[in-house]
């Protein structure tokens, strides 16, 4: 049996947004206050299963898609191009549109709190309040490109760089057991950026040991597994491939602020945390001066990047103490 079939007061639907068919995770009443939960990279909506359960419980209508070129939903095209933050927003517009709600909360994690700055950036109107995880807000820059400011940080061998080319990172990880491919991914908990030397691949340089971690069971490993042998990995990392298409096309939006009521929480042991300048950003001044309504910084202690399933319960709280509010 799939374990998207054993998620206990899990509802699957399809949705038709914005030229693709979005695959949707629902929990909770319909009535209650949507929150839209957004995933990263290796992710899925499964990795909410823990919140969506909690949210559930306390009335919130959880809703966790997967994203743009992941997991079950379809229809979006293969070339990079098309895996803007302007087309994963449009996406969650017309998802948002089908809920019938004026306004919903959003949570983000990775590639999903990236795409959550850019959606209260966009469209503050239809978001009440954001909490995020993992990747703090940084304007556009008019100076240099994402890939540019990567590569003045860390170096040409930052994982970001090394994931241009397309076809390259694909096949080195179709080359892994699936499953062995996730457990060493999931388990990384080195509190620095990941670099990848030419003779080193991806997994090589992780320093986690391939063993399941102690968060996660065999068979959610087997999920990941499964929906991503199905599918591959272009989709999720095309959206790498579109970090300088994005700065090109969000020129008007240089400087400028998120003011949606936001929470942030970050492990500090997470590669995001730890990239050279971030912390000082973070705590500073900088990322308050971006992000006016930031009402909470929190650093949990001991966490790597996986924080909304390493820390499923804490997380969940936040939340939910977060959203109360509103």
């Amino acid at each position: 049996m799939a374990a998207a079939a054993v998620v206990e007061g899990v509802r699957h639907r399809t949705v038709e947004a914005n030229g693709v068919r979005l695959h949707v995770a629902e929990a909770g009443p319909e009535g209650g206050a949507a929150v839209l939960l957004l995933h990263g990279f290796p992710d899925l909506w499964y990795g909410w299963r823990h919140q969506m359960a909690a949210l559930a419980a306390r009335g919130y209508r959880a809703v966790a898609p997967d994203l743009r070129g992941y997991g079950d939903t379809s229809g979006a095209p293969p070339d990079a191009p098309a895996y803007t933050t302007f087309h994963v927003v449009g996406d969650l517009v017309a998802l948002i549109a089908d809920l019938a709600q004026p306004q919903v909360f959003v949570v983000g994690h990775d590639w999903g709190a990236m795409v959550a700055w850019q959606m209260c950036l966009l469209r503050p109107d239809l978001v009440r309040a954001l909490v995020n995880l993992s990747v703090a807000y940084q304007p556009r820059g008019p100076e240099r490109s994402p890939l540019q400011s990567i590569r003045a940080a860390c170096g040409d061998d930052h994982y970001m760089c090394r994931f241009q080319r397309p076809g390259e990172a694909e096949a080195e990880f179709t080359r892994y057991d699936m499953k062995y491919l996730f457990k060493k991914t999931f388990g990384m908990r080195k509190p620095a950026p990941i670099i990848l030397p030419k003779d080193k691949s991806f997994l090589d340089s992780l320093d986690s040991d391939g063993t399941c971690p102690a968060w996660l069971s065999e068979e959610d490993i087997s999920y990941y597994a499964e929906k991503f042998t199905k599918t591959g990995f272009t989709g999720g990392l095309n959206y790498y491939r579109c970090l300088d298409l994005n700065w090109e096309l969000s020129a008007p939006w240089t400087g400028a602020p998120v003011k949606v009521p936001t929470k942030f929480i970050v492990g500090d042991l997470d590669l995001t945390y730890n990239t050279p300048g971030v912390k000082d950003y973070i705590h500073k001044g900088g990322f308050k001066a971006m992000v006016p309504n930031l009402e909470d910084v929190v650093v949990m202690e001991g966490v790597g990047h996986f924080i909304n399933q390493e820390k499923p319960n804490e997380i969940s709280d936040h939340i939910v103490e977060f959203f109360s509010k509103f």
